[in-house]
Order: C-alpha cells, then structure tokens, then sequence
C-alpha cells in the first residue's frame, strides 16, 4: 500500500499599503469661503457709503420703515419715495438735493417785464449819451484854435430825435460857392473834426442840406435848389466819412432846399443856407426804418423846426434823398 501524500499548506500573501501623509491639498474648498469673505467685505463698504450719504432724517425714515413697513409704505414719507438719496428716491446724480419728481408736474417759472420801464430806461440812457456828446462836441470847438473863429456859425440843441449840429452860412464865411457843392477849405476841417468826434457813439446819423428862396434863373425845371442842396448834404457826408465816421452808421442823407427856413420872415437870409447833422436817437432810428413818418408823436411837443424829418413830412414838395 502506497503511502498517503503530505498536504501542500497554502501560501499565505499579506499586501500592506502605506497611506500617504497629508502634503497634499484640499481640493477648492478655500476658494468658496475666500469668495464669501470678499462677497461680506464689499457688502459691508457698500452698506457703510450708503450710510455715509444718507441725512439724519432718512436714516430716522430708513429706521421707520424697518419698524413699521406697513405704515410707511401706506402713508409715505421719508424711506418711501421721496428723499433726495439714492436710497429713497434717487434721481439720476448723487449731487442733486431734490428728489426724483415727476416731470409735467412743476410749472415753470415765469418771468414778467415792465416793458414801458424798459422803454423809458432806454430813452433815459439815450438823452446821457446825447448830453455828454454835445459836451464833446462844444469842447472839441473850444480847444482849436482855428475852429473857435466859426463858434457863432454852428449851433447845437436836443430835439427829440437826438443832437442836432446845424452849420450856418455866413455872408462873409460861406461854406460853399453860389450855386456849387465844393466844401470849402475851413468848412471841410470841421466836418472832419466832427466826424471824428461822432464816432465815439454808436448812434445812427442823418444829414440835410437846406438853401435859401433863392431861384436858379432857369427855375425848377432844371437843377435848382433841391439838387443843390442834396448834393451839399453827400458832400458833408464824405467829409464826415474822412474823418473817421464809419459810413455804415449814415442813415439818411437828404436835400430839403427852401422847405424848412431857420428865418422865417427872410427867406433869403444866409443862416437859411445851412448844413443839419442829427445823431439820432433810438426812436428816431427805428421811426425812420421802419418807414414811419416820425418817432412817436405822444412823447412831446417838438419845436417848429426841431427835425428836419418833420419838416420835410409837413412840405408838400418831395425832397431829393439819396441813401
């Protein structure tokens, strides 16, 4: 009998496994809690700039509405709508001290001018403006030497359309030669001074020429006293002009001839024989723009012969004008 093999005993194999130790990290936990931090932080600020920004009396309203929303949201007031912070009402920019309002709702402001105070305002700053220029005026022939021999050919006054310088002939200083419009030597020195000082104001200036009743002998069929005396007006005009008034301040140049006599009773008399230069007035300007016979006819009475613009209206003969 054969003998019984021994038994194989099985091999026994432990597999121990080493854990790791902790070097590791721990995944994005941190970020999430690093978010919430940050997320608090800017809150916190934000709540803080608020606060900051906010009056003492929205804050009593914000603390109102905490306490009681109910009432606040039923019966407005502060924290409800209409605050000037951006908590309660807002707006558009942080700056503004009112409220967000409804737009429609305010009426705007009106504003009401005393026109007849302006008006007389105007007129009042016109008749100073006039003054002083006749001042000017009456100085600038004191103080030339050469000028000062014609004082008593030159008269000025204030009408109501303005100062008037009327230049008046002599029988032994004439301005012009008989029947011609060449300005002589003396007459074109003070044209040009006045120019000069005319230009100191802004006003608008209109010029006549007026004659004698002296007829030319061919009589008014051909050049006669209308032509005469339009053609001395320009004449002054240009002198004007040299002496440095612009022409864009010449309104009215116009030839009256015989129409409007300084001596009445001697139609024939040299005074008759003058150049007018009139620094207008507004109402004047705006009467002769907007083509109206005159100024304003309820301002006062004016003199007989104290616009040679009203002169020319009263006269039946239409004078000469050149613009």
């Amino acid at each position: 009998m054969a003998a019984a093999p021994a038994k194989v005993k099985p091999t026994i194999i432990i597999k121990r496994v080493k854990k790791r130790g902790h070097g590791g990290h721990h995944g994005g936990a941190w970020k999430i809690a690093y978010a919430d931090f940050v997320t608090a932080m800017m809150a916190f600020f934000l709540l803080m700039w608020l606060l900051g920004s906010t009056s003492k009396g929205e804050l009593n309203g914000i603390a109102d509405y905490f306490n009681s929303p109910m009432k606040v949201a039923m019966g407005g007031g502060s924290g409800s709508g209409d605050s000037s912070s951006v908590l309660n009402g807002g707006g558009t920019d942080l700056t503004r001290s009112n409220g967000q309002v409804k737009k429609g709702d305010i009426e705007a402001e009106k504003r009401s001018f005393n026109l007849k105070a302006l008006r007389a305002d105007l007129r009042k700053a016109d008749a100073e403006r006039m003054a002083k220029l006749m001042s000017g005026v009456e100085a600038m022939l004191d103080k030339d030497a050469r000028l000062k021999q014609f004082r008593n050919q030159i008269r000025l006054d204030i009408t109501k359309d303005g100062l008037r310088i009327q230049i008046v002939d002599d029988q032994n200083r004439p301005m012009f030669d008989t029947g011609r419009a060449e300005v002589k030597d003396y007459m074109r020195d003070l044209l040009r001074k006045l120019g000069s000082v005319l230009n100191e104001v802004d006003n608008k200036v209109a010029v006549s020429g007026h004659t004698d009743a002296y007829t030319f002998q061919n009589g008014d069929r051909g050049y006669g006293n209308w032509e005469l005396s339009a053609d001395r007006a320009n004449a002054s005009r240009r002198e004007l002009i040299t002496g440095g008034l612009p022409d864009a301040r010449m309104l009215r140049v116009q030839g009256l001839a015989s129409s409007n006599l300084l001596e009445r009773n001697e139609p024939n008399s040299p005074v008759n024989r003058r150049i007018s230069i009139i620094v207008m007035n507004r109402d004047a300007e705006d009467a002769v723009l907007k083509n109206l016979p005159d100024a304003d006819d309820d301002e006062g009475e004016a003199t007989p012969d104290s616009s040679d613009a009203a002169a020319a209206k009263n006269d039946s003969s239409p004078a000469t004008k050149l613009r």
